[in-house]
């Protein structure tokens, strides 16, 4: 049963992403600006720049039928595993975004363990002691976390730790090539702590809420008070009993934190001058660098459907009363 779903939702997804294909090579295509003047220097003579040009312009296929080029490049994409050429940074795509999305994955790790460790109990612990202070505490800082806009919660982080008290360097990556070892460790967890302190906050501020709201809505049920009639340890009944039932929306949020290790913090990384994969679909947007931005979007819509196929998984299988059909 579950290989017939996940081979059904496949073959659904299948039209979804060829459609984002079509949309997102439409709308790179009509963007204003010369892809190929982009690539040309332009410090040559007249003649020799058109013959340049010229030669350009058939190498990358502009001349024939955009439909033909559409067709030319999702060939290349999915079977021969070529993303095109960046016009900015004068190489493939592949080349461009392997160092930033090693980057990005090594950022995010760091911000969904710390999340995680802290969003779980933080959110269990606020059900259980439903209008409390620390209940009450917890959805202030919520509601304050949604509140601040995380580029200037990253400023606020930089000039408390970086400028005033000199504690983290302001921005940047550890420098690899003269540090190894222990010192590169360090200097790793040095340029982390702030991009990961920003990016858990603004996390944070959503998942304990909606945690908590699973677990009330779990504790309220009749089996819980079952439970307890029974003469179960509280732990046993919020444990064993209502968090496992809290599970199928929590799965939620568990399944979206692992396939966000592809996806790119663009704000956060600029503000911190972080080589990640957020960071350089921003310079990729500002320099109009077409190949470039297609790869990672599509790169994002596929991780993003992804996502949506494991958590209806998931689902299947935390909760056996789900018939997947």
């Amino acid at each position: 049963m579950l290989i017939k779903y996940v081979i059904k939702r496949i073959i659904i997804l299948i039209p979804v992403l060829f459609g984002i294909s079509i949309v997102l090579f439409t709308i790179t295509k009509i963007m204003p600006g010369d892809q190929v003047r982009s690539m040309l220097p332009t410090n040559i003579r007249p003649e020799v720049y058109d013959q340049m040009y010229e030669a350009m312009f058939r190498r990358l296929g502009l001349d024939r039928p955009i439909y033909i080029q559409y067709f030319s490049w999702l060939y290349n994409f999915l079977f021969l595993g070529d993303f095109g050429y960046s016009s900015v940074f004068n190489r493939p795509v592949v080349d461009v975004i392997s160092e930033p999305l090693k980057n990005t994955i090594i950022l995010n790790l760091s911000v969904n363990f710390v999340y995680l460790l802290v969003a779980l109990p933080v959110g269990i612990k606020m059900a259980v002691k439903r209008g409390s202070l620390f209940d009450n505490s917890w959805q202030v800082f919520s509601l304050a976390a949604f509140s601040i806009p995380s580029f200037f919660l990253a400023l606020s982080l930089i000039f408390i730790f970086s400028v005033t008290l000199g504690w983290l360097p302001i921005s940047g990556m550890p420098n690899t090539l003269f540090l190894e070892g222990w010192d590169l460790f360090v200097g790793w967890i040095r340029h982390l702590t702030l991009p990961v302190t920003t990016l858990v906050i603004i996390s944070l501020a959503g998942a304990i809420r909606y945690i908590r709201n699973a677990m009330i809505d779990a504790l309220s049920q009749d089996y819980i008070r079952t439970a307890r009639s029974k003469g179960l340890s509280e732990k046993v009944v919020i444990y064993s009993h209502a968090f496992r039932n809290a599970l199928i929306p929590i799965s939620t949020i568990i399944v979206g934190v692992v396939f966000t290790l592809f996806a790119g913090a663009a704000i956060t990384e600029t503000v911190f001058a972080y080589n990640g994969i957020g960071r350089l679909l921003v310079q990729a947007v500002v320099a109009r660098d077409r190949m470039l931005i297609i790869s990672m979007n599509m790169l994002f819509a596929f991780v993003n459907v992804t996502a949506i196929l494991a958590a209806d998984i998931v689902y299947g299988l935390i909760d056996p009363r789900i018939k997947l059909k």
